[in-house]
């Protein structure tokens, strides 16, 4: 998944009942490298090589709570979010359209999704190939 040479802080990988738990809560399918990451490190953190240039994994326990609670399907709905910059940035899956869902950064703080969704990858494989890489942004 995530190579030894990313600069990624890791954390224990997840397991099997966290993941199964998650999917049961999300309902839909995500892809199975998004499970693979959190099997391998269930929340962590590390640069990500474009906007917003920093990843905060949630864990499987942690976003299986955020959408069970609906934390933020009342301003953003049909994404589910996986993970933040940790300054105001929410990273997650838009799900309005049709698979490969692609992955996008979501501004927190407008709920006008025209002005606040900015597309990171066109789906899980190449925004993973963003993960852990620095940039000079």
């Amino acid at each position: 998944m995530l190579s030894p040479d990313r600069e990624w802080h890791h954390e224990p990988g997840a397991t099997e009942s966290s993941l199964s738990s998650l999917r049961a809560t999300i309902g839909c399918s995500l892809p199975p490298e998004y499970f693979a990451l959190l099997a391998q490190s269930n929340g962590g953190e590390g640069p990500l090589a474009a906007s917003p240039f920093h990843l905060c994994l949630f864990s499987a326990e942690e976003a299986a709570k955020l959408k069970a609670d609906g934390t933020y399907d009342e301003f953003f709905p049909g994404f589910f979010m996986f993970g933040s910059n940790g300054g105001g940035e929410y990273i997650g899956f838009d799900l309005r359209g049709t698979e490969p869902w692609p992955v996008v950064a979501i501004d927190m703080t407008n709920i006008d999704l025209f002005e606040s969704v900015e597309l990171i990858a066109s789906d899980f494989n190449d925004f993973l190939s963003l993960v852990g890489v620095q940039t000079d942004a």
